[in-house]
């Protein structure tokens, strides 16, 4: 069984910065590992911090991590990488990493991070966050980031919310 209940497995996307303090990569390789666990396949950006940290998670618990890369190499990917996605698209690829996912997990980062934030949010994805941005619209909770505390909170959002858009509601 999987995180879907079916045969296709759940996708989960993981941002967040490639850059980050080793609390976040921690608590990136957790999220990878508890999804999975639960049989979801990982989606990141395919090359250092949270992407590499998720992917690592990920694989070490026997599941998959697809990296949606920049570039036209699949050499740039992180070595925790299963299945790399050259694009050759540059940052503007970051659209793919998050349409990719039947929801998001955002972690902390930078700019690269926030476009795919919006990203998510304007296709209708959800988006928990852990450390991340945050962002709401004004004078209403639409389009709010879900913000939870831990890695089992955000990966538990991040499956429900995955197995609501599968289902179509």
């Amino acid at each position: 069984m999987n995180a879907g209940g079916g045969h296709e497995p759940l996708y989960v996307s993981v941002i967040g910065g490639s850059d980050v303090d080793q609390p976040t990569m921690t608590a990136a390789q957790e999220v990878g590992r508890l999804l999975a666990e639960q049989g979801a396949v990982v989606v990141t950006g395919g090359r250092r911090g949270v992407a590499e940290a998720a992917s690592k998670g990920a694989v070490l618990a026997g599941g998959v991590a697809v990296g949606i890369l920049p570039g036209s190499d699949r050499a740039e990917a992180n070595p925790w990488v299963s299945v790399a996605v050259c694009t050759g698209m540059g940052e503007t690829r970051n659209a793919l990493v998050v349409m990719n996912g039947d929801a998001v997990i955002a972690l902390d980062g930078g700019f690269g991070t926030l476009s795919e934030i919006g990203h998510a949010l304007v296709a209708g994805r959800t988006v928990v966050g852990l450390g991340a941005w945050e962002l709401r619209r004004r004078g209403t909770a639409e389009g709010s980031i879900v913000r939870t505390a831990s890695p089992a909170a955000a990966v538990e959002a991040a499956l429900d919310a995955a197995f609501r858009t599968r289902r179509g509601g």
